[in-house]
């Protein structure tokens, strides 16, 4: 087995990348240790909370004890499937702030700011939104990615956006136009009624071409000979298996695997490589360093009409919207729910919005638990810009074994100050008379949860990722000793070798990662090829009073 390019990892960027190296004429192979993503559990949006807890589409990882949160160990689920973590999140579309890419090239990722990734959204966009307002200008129109809105049908949903404009935040018709701040509809990769992940949306498409091929094993290891990466040892059906790159091997396998396997292949902290009996090839003190993610609570609330989504909660309810969407892809279950967004500023002199809201027009957990309460509403709240690092690193030297994964979340006392104020602000909102008819008592934190020490507590127990882990091979400038990659997403160290994936991040991105996931999988191409698509001229808005106002 051999190709030009071998990509490991059927992800959000793996995908893209074999679609446009395949398209350019370039012979891949695709490396995918999951399966097929066929069936209604992935395929329905509305069944998403079902994927991401199932071990057949999920690595089942976990992170280690969290000191900050009383030692709970969180979930980690990352996509073991055809599509990634596109084939089990939640289809939210977020781009990111234009600000996000300014500030990668500030820290060395020169070519990464917003002017120059705003040309890579548009091609992999196409943007079916363009009728009902938004920012047609500033969106692609015929890429392979579909970009929907739901049918915002719910009373809630509406009242969530209004009570934003009361409590006197920004509208914004498209938060990935030019204008993010504000509150608005959420952008979801749904198509036709189904999730549009990477697998349907550049994975087939590739796999048309003769000259793009997809083989399922487990990577243990790069191959590297003499300083550059000759092909990928792969584990498949019990034996060891050579898959070799006649130019390049590029890792795409998630912010968790793709340190994992540079480790493996004796690329990292020397020291622990080391520990763990791995031959040195590259001294990268950054390999599984500068882990970030998102933190999120659910603010919830009882409503006291019967208007959530709450009655269809129930084995024939499921089974009247399942019907429903299997034979027509419309309906309740041709949704993820999540249909009004919100980024605000958590207070003056912060220049673009640091805290985001998803609204959901029932009282639920991801894991599908529902409220006893019955009818009720929540906003999934957390700040986008925490300043706490965590790492990536080897529990073992046998590529079986899952990597030890700690985020260290809430390690900085700006963490805990930002989420008290994520969930007053939220209180707020809630109290706005657009709920004043629905609005009944606060499910969770509940009334008696005012005092800081109060908070603190709730925050300790429950708050949640929002499954967004990046930055463990952070892009920077050749000569910085803390990057893994160039800014051309080149392994510093090692020749034939590129990452590009979310691990590559140097900060995590303003809202959810799938696009900016898949932007960086359409660029990367780009680099491998040798082209690059001019850089736009527009310029986002940011609020004109943000030194001196919150809203």
């Amino acid at each position: 087995m051999e190709a030009d390019y071998v990509i490991v990892g059927a992800g959000s960027a793996g995908c893209a990348m074999a679609y446009r190296l395949g398209e350019a004429g370039r012979s891949v192979i695709v490396i995918e240790h999951g399966g097929s993503d066929a069936g209604p559990f992935i395929q329905m949006p509305a069944a998403l909370s079902y994927p991401m807890n199932m071990p057949a589409y999920d690595w089942g990882y976990m992170s280690e004890p969290e000191p900050h949160l009383g030692g709970r160990k969180l979930v980690v689920p990352r996509g073991k499937v055809i599509g990634g973590s596109s084939s089990i999140n939640g289809m939210i579309y977020v781009r990111g702030h234009a600000r996000d890419f300014d500030h990668w090239a500030e820290q060395g990722a020169a070519g990464w700011a917003y002017a120059d990734v705003l040309p890579y959204y548009k091609r992999m966009e196409h943007w079916h939104a363009g009728l009902h307002g938004g920012d047609p200008d500033w969106r692609g129109k015929d890429g392979p990615l579909h970009v929907t809105r739901g049918p915002r049908k719910n009373p809630l949903t509406r009242a969530f956006v209004e009570a934003g404009a009361q409590a006197g935040y920004e509208l914004t018709d498209d938060y990935n136009g030019e204008k993010q701040e504000g509150f608005g509809p959420f952008d979801s990769t749904i198509w036709r009624g189904r999730r549009w992940s990477a697998a349907n949306a550049y994975l087939r498409p590739a796999l048309k071409r003769d000259n793009v091929t997809l083989v399922r094993g487990l990577v243990s290891k790069v191959v590297i000979e003499e300083g550059r990466a000759t092909g990928v040892e792969m584990i498949r059906r019990g034996a060891t298996e050579v898959v070799r790159a006649r130019a390049e091997v590029i890792l795409a396998a998630s912010s968790i695997n793709s340190p994992k396997l540079l480790m493996l292949s004796g690329i990292g902290p020397g020291a622990h490589l080391r520990e763990h009996g791995i031959e040195v090839v590259a001294d990268r003190p950054g390999v599984g360093r500068n882990l970030q993610d998102h933190l999120e609570l659910y603010i919830q609330q009882a409503a006291i009409k019967p208007v959530s989504l709450y009655r269809y909660w129930n084995l024939i309810g499921k089974g009247v919207i399942g019907a429903q969407w299997l034979f027509t892809r419309t309906g309740l279950g041709a949704s993820n729910q999540f249909e009004s967004a919100g980024f605000i500023r958590s207070r003056a002199g912060v220049e673009y919005p640091d805290i985001q809201f998803h609204f959901l027009p029932i009282a639920v957990r991801y894991d599908g638990k529902v409220a006893a309460e019955g009818h009720g509403f929540q906003a999934h709240v957390g700040p986008m810009r925490s300043v706490s690092r965590g790492e990536v690193t080897l529990r073992s030297a046998d590529p079986n074994d899952a990597p030890r994964i700690l985020f260290n979340y809430m390690s900085h006392e700006s963490d805990w100050e930002d989420f008290r104020t994520c969930i007053r602000l939220t209180r707020e909102i809630f109290a706005q008379p657009a709920f004043d008819e629905f609005r009944g008592r606060e499910i969770q934190p509940g009334a008696d949860a005012q005092s800081d020490e109060a908070l603190d507590a709730f925050i300790r127990e429950h708050a949640e990722s929002a499954y967004h882990p990046c930055g463990t091979c952070r892009m920077g400038a050749a000569d910085d000793p803390t990057a893994v990659v160039d800014p051309e997403c080149r392994v510093i160290g090692v020749e034939g070798l590129r990452v590009a994936d979310s691990s590559i991040f140097p900060r995590i991105t303003n809202g959810n990662l799938n696009a900016p996931s898949i932007m960086t999988g359409e660029k990367a191409a780009d680099h491998i090829l040798g082209r690059r698509l001019p850089a736009s001229n527009v310029e986002p808005w940011v609020h004109p009073e943000w030194r001196t106002a919150q809203r």
